[in-house]
This record gives C-alpha cells, structure tokens and sequence, in this order.
C-alpha cells in the first residue's frame, strides 16, 4: 500500500476535463511524473495514450478573458429581460387605470357657437373652444406644416412614440444644444389633450405613450393632425387653431400668412409667454425657428424663407372697449329659448349693425372719458333699435374687458322724468289733449311735496309743454288724476317687465327699469302704436347649412296704442326737441322726439329718443351708487345720443314720425324755453285735437297681457 504521498484524492472532472483543469489538482510529484511520462510518449517510449500539452500563460489569459465576456453578456441579456418583465409590468399597470381600448373613443369636441352680425361678419365666437372646426383641406398648406416642423418632424414616420426624437431630445437637453427639448410627438400631444390632465408626472407620461400607439391604430396621420390642430391650447381662451388665428389675428385660419402660420405653430409651446399680443419679441424669435425648421425640411422655398423673415405678422388690436362681446353675451342668454342645448358647432346670424354698434361704442365712450371725472359718472349704456324691435346696437358698459356687467340688459335703475310719457299716455287715452291744461303750482300729497328742478313754478301751463319742459307737479298731479294703476297697466302694456310699484311717485320714474326694455317700450310710439317684443337673433344653422330656427314674421305684442294717441304722444315728446330739454340733440332734417329722465339726487340720467325708422336710449351713472355732479338727461346722455343719432342716420332718407302730420308746431315769435324754463305767454294755439279712444285688444292680446303681466 502506497503511503500517503502516493494517496491521490478522488477526481470529479468528466473525461472531457482538459489537462490544465487536471493538473490543478494533482500534487507536485504527480505534476512532475506526469510531465515525465509525457516527454517520454513524446519520444516514442511506453504505451500509455499521450497527453495534451500544457497551455501557455497567454492561452490561460485568452480563456480568462473569454469566460469573464460571456459572463457580462450573459448578465447584460438577463437584467434586460428582466428590465423588459419590470417595464412591461408598469405599462400594463398603468394601461389597468385607462378605459378599456375597445371603449375608448375621441371625446366631441365642445360645439363653437359663431355669432353673425347682419351683414354676415363675425361678432364673436362663444363656448369653450373660441372657435369652429376647420378641416384639413381647407388649410394652406404651410400651416399645418408648420406644426410638425418646430413639434415633430418625424410625424408622418414614427408610430406614435418616436424613439429616435426622444434620444435626440435627451442629447440636446444633455449637452444643452438649441435650448430645452421635448420628446412628445403631436401624436402623444394629442393623446394629452383629448383623455388626460395637464399633469408632468411619470405615470401620465406612459398613458399618453399608450394612447398614442392607440390613435395611430385607429386614425390616419391627416386625421391625427387635423384632430390635433382643432384641439390644442393657443391661450386667451383659444382652443383650435381657427379660435387663435381669430383671436390673434382676426382673420380665418384659411386666410394666415405663412408667418402668421408660424406664429401661431410655434406659440403651443408655451401660450402664455409666446403670446403676439403680449409678447411679440419672443412670440417672432419663436416664430423664425419655425419658418428656418420648414425651410431645412423643404417645407417652404427660400423665396417664400425670405418674404415671410422680411414680414413679420402684426397681431390685430381689439378697437375700442369691445362692447360688441356685450351684445354677443346677450345673444347667449336668449339662445337657449330657441335652440336648446347646442350639440354641434352653429351660426347665429343677429340684427346687430356692426357700424351702429361701433358708432355707439364710441359716442359713450368718446363722453364718458372727456366729462367722466368732471361730473363724476363713470358708466353707461346704450341699447338702439328698429321700431319694430330688432336690435341694431347693444352697449352694456363703458369697457367689456374691465367690466363684463351687461348694464343694457340686467341693471335696473330709476327712469326719473323718462317714465312720464306713460302717465300722459295714460291721461291721453282717458280723454286728455296736449292742449288741456294743468296749473303748476306747488303740490302736497300726505306730507310729501315734489318739487320741479329749477324750484320755480309757472302757473297755467299745457301738457304740451309739461312734458316737454319736464314739470315734476304736473306729472304728479296728472298721475293721481289717472290713477297710478291705470300707468302701471299702460307701461306694461307697452312692454315694461320690472315690478312697478303703483304709487304717488312713480309720476317721477322711482320703479326701476332697464334701458332695454324702455327703450322696447318707447318702440310703440316710434312704430304708431304697435307692441314690440326686442329681438336680436333671426336664423340658426348648423355649418353644413341646415336650418335650425327662423325666426317668424311678426312676433309682436300687436296693437298697444290707439293711432291718435300716438300722433297726441309724438307730437308732445316732439315738442321736447323743439322748446324742451332735447334741444341740443336736434338734427337738421329729421322728425324727432324723445323724454330725458333725471332722478331728484342726480344718481340716473336717461335720454330716449326715437325717429321714425330707429329708437335709441341712453343711461349714465356709477354702478355703486354714487352721485353724480349734476348730470341731468338734458346734457351728457343727450350728447351721447345725438353723436350717435347723426351718424347712425346720416346716410338714410328721413321719415316722418307716426301722426307728425298733426304735430302743434310752436309759434316763431316764440322763444326757446331753456330746461326747466317756459317764457311767459308761450302757450300754443289751439289745435282742434279729436278725442282719442281707448286703446282696444282683442281676446287674444287680452289673454296675453293677463298671462303676461297678471292683469
């Protein structure tokens, strides 16, 4: 038996172990013989089987090295499986928290409601977005060029995620070349608006990645972009890009400029800081990035490069106070009695004038800033109307974008000496004439004692010229004569839809009113005696021409006014122009009449007034209250009326007022009474005027006013 250094311990190598791995493992005599045994096999001796020779340092180093590559390869391939099982395990995790796919669908987008004037120009657009849909085709080309050049040139190459943008977005933002980069394609943009929150976080990044492999299935790349340029955020309430290229430039997006075009492409990025309007400088650096991404892309020519570089866009400038968004917010509020809810996008065509309403705009803006401060009113309102209702001319305020307070419409206010023509109405259709007459004398009624404005009084004056010059005595005593019940039916017969209260004072206009529904009511008088309901909307279509609504012929309150009262009521409030406190507003030419209205505390001033083919009223005053420094219907709302009334009927032919042939004109021996003033001797000469009757109704106007106003 060998001793223990012959002892060899058991070997686990399968035959195929090489002779390095079995010489690792046998001792240094076993090494020694054996390398014996193999010189001598080398030289032909014994008749043991060769062995192999033994690998060199290099070889050993080689197979080292071979073995650590393997390893790291073999590390490498499992973390990217298992990278692969951790990323597919999120996706799927954050695909659980959307709809399922074969729910899921573009949501509508919000209809646009475009807002017509009468000749057919564009007041204003009203929903959420600020503007219809404009398909592809009827784009310019350049424009929804623009877009993919500066947000996504590979649009129409990458399947909705771009892995290449994505890395050349990470290289930029890297080693910071061209300013911080985004890798989103307008396809994974879209995805953000149409389903998801404005969110930067990890989580909606991966469902916008999901989403968009979604759209691309499911949409073409013309279909994606047109949803895209619809939808996306330009800023100031622009939703698409026809609500920006109106709002920026007051234009269709079918008409831009290929520089306006790039304005526009590259103000997505960032609304707020790119806006033309507010920040042209950068708004036009952005803007030739764009124009420079299109020309290297072959997009544009460098003939078209150059001229759109040399001709920056110019954003338009809103004119004036943009009071036309008050007629358009009142357009809102009566569309729903005609249309209900709004499901697609729509075409409202209204009665508004666009030069009325800007000539209105102006005449009360042009007062309110030269005399504003100096008598201390700082609003005003002016609404101007066919006779027959249809509303030419809305002003809701001095400025819509510092107050959107629609005064024409929603402020009641007290009418003072403006609501005296429904008491003489009133005394008219009893029995009265212009020629009756009343005493001006001081009146006591219960303790409390009107006073006229000037705190004179005149003694035996007509009605004529009590109305004209505005006595308060007379209207009070003429009110308790008639009954203050009988002038509340006979105002709302006209149209007045305030409560009214029927007392003693309402002969001095304490019942608040608003100035759309006097000046309706004031509309009978200029039409001969004719109900009118104030419109502004005529038709409703869809965009592809489908009728809506229409409105009818007629849709009046029929008749409210006996003719010969109407001629007794005109020819009265015609005087006002002639010896009265309207003079001022006369214009050369023209028939006119009209009542102003002053409260006792000089908090309203009103001025309403009529020709025969348009009625207009004004009101001036603070909207806290407060008093003015003497403003009177007789001087500011009476200057804001004629600047508007001489432009408005400057290019018509004059029309008479219904009954003006009867009209009392005052002697010329006569001179003119200043307001609150009668010459002595200046009563007119008698004018055989014929009893008038009572206004008569049919059942049905009957039943309607019952319904109407409860009477």
């Amino acid at each position: 038996m060998a001793n223990g250094r012959d002892r060899r311990e058991p070997s686990f190598e399968t035959p195929e172990t090489d002779a390095g791995a079995l010489d690792f493992r046998l001792s240094p005599e076993d090494r020694a013989g054996g390398r014996m045994g193999q010189k001598r096999a080398s030289q032909g001796g014994g008749a043991s089987s060769p062995r192999r020779a033994p690998r060199t340092k290099k070889a050993k180093r080689r197979r080292g090295g071979g073995s650590i590559l393997r390893r790291l390869t073999y590390g490498a391939v499992v973390l990217c499986l298992w990278g692969i099982i951790a990323v597919g395990g999120v996706v799927a995790y954050y695909a659980a928290q959307l709809p399922p796919i074969d729910q899921l669908a573009v949501p509508k987008r919000p209809p646009n409601i475009a807002i017509m004037a009468s000749d057919g120009s564009l007041l204003a657009n009203r929903g959420e977005t600020g503007g219809q849909t404009v398909a592809l085709k009827e784009l310019p080309p350049y424009l929804p060029k623009a877009f993919v050049a500066i947000e996504d040139r590979r649009f129409y190459d990458h399947f909705g995620v771009d892995p290449i943008g994505i890395a050349r977005a990470v290289f930029r933002n890297v080693t910071n070349r061209g300013g911080l980069q985004g890798g989103s394609t307008l396809t994974q943009q879209l995805a953000k608006n149409l389903f998801l929150t404005q969110e930067r976080t990890a989580s909606r990044k991966i469902q916008e990645a999901i989403l968009a492999l979604w759209l691309e299935r499911n949409y073409t790349k013309d279909q994606i972009l047109e949803l895209y340029l619809n939808r996306v955020y330009f800023g100031a309430g622009a939703y698409g890009v026809e609500a920006a290229a109106q709002r920026y430039y007051g234009k269709s997006a079918r008409s831009v400029s290929l520089s306006e075009a790039a304005v526009l492409a590259g103000l997505v990025q960032a609304p707020s800081r790119l806006a033309p309007n507010r920040n042209p400088e950068a708004a036009q650096a952005r803007a030739e990035l764009v124009i420079a991404a299109m020309n290297e892309l072959g997009f544009i020519t460098p003939g078209m490069t150059k001229t759109a570089l040399g001709a920056p866009a110019q954003p338009v400038r809103q004119r004036g106070a943009g009071s036309v968004n008050y007629a358009a917010d009142y357009v809102m509020d009566v569309l729903d009695d005609f249309v209900g809810t709004v499901e697609s996008d729509i075409v409202v065509s209204t009665t508004i004038d666009p030069a009325m309403q800007s000539a209105a705009e102006r005449a009360l803006v042009d007062e309110l800033d030269a005399k504003g401060q100096k008598f201390n009113v700082s609003q005003g309102a002016f609404v101007a109307m066919q006779p027959d209702g249809a509303l030419r001319a809305l002003v809701g305020g001095r400025n819509y974008e510092t107050s959107q307070f629609n005064r024409a419409t929603a402020a009641r206010r007290q009418p003072g000496s403006a609501f005296k023509p429904f008491i003489y109405l009133t005394a008219v259709e009893q029995g009265r004439t212009p020629d009756d007459v009343r005493d001006d004398s001081p009146v006591n009624y219960k303790g409390w004692t009107p006073e006229n404005y000037d705190r004179k009084f005149r003694g035996p004056v007509t009605l004529r010229n009590a109305l004209a010059l505005s006595l308060n005595t007379i209207a009070v005593k003429l009110n308790l004569e008639v009954g203050p019940k009988a002038v509340v039916q006979t105002a709302q017969r006209l149209g007045i839809t305030s409560p009214l209260q029927a007392n003693p004072s309402l002969a001095l206009g304490t019942s608040e009113v608003t100035p759309l529904e006097l000046v309706s009511a004031y509309a009978a008088f200029a039409n001969g005696g004719t109900g009118v309901i104030p419109y502004v909307i005529t038709q409703v279509k869809t965009t592809d021409g489908k009728v809506v609504y229409r409105r009818p012929a007629g849709g009046g309150l029929g008749r409210v006014i006996d003719p010969g009262a109407v001629a007794m009521m005109n020819e009265m409030m015609h005087n006002t122009f002639v010896i009265g406190t309207a003079r001022r507003a006369q214009i050369p030419g023209w028939d006119l009449a009209g009542k102003t209205g002053t409260t006792n505390d000089y908090k309203d001033a009103w001025f309403m007034g009529f020709s025969g083919s348009l009625v207009a009223g004004v009101w001036l005053g603070n909207d806290d209250g407060a008093l003015t420094k003497r403003v009177t219907g007789g001087n500011l709302p009476t200057e804001v009326w004629h600047n508007f009334m001489k432009v408005a009927l400057k290019d018509q032919k004059p029309v008479p007022l219904p009954g003006s042939e009867y009209f009392q004109r005052a002697p010329a021996d006569v001179p003119v009474a200043s307001a609150g003033e009668l010459p002595s001797g200046a009563v007119p000469r008698e004018s055989g005027w014929i009893q008038p009757q009572p206004a008569r109704h049919g059942s049905r106007e009957k039943n309607f006013f019952e319904k109407l106003f409860g009477l």
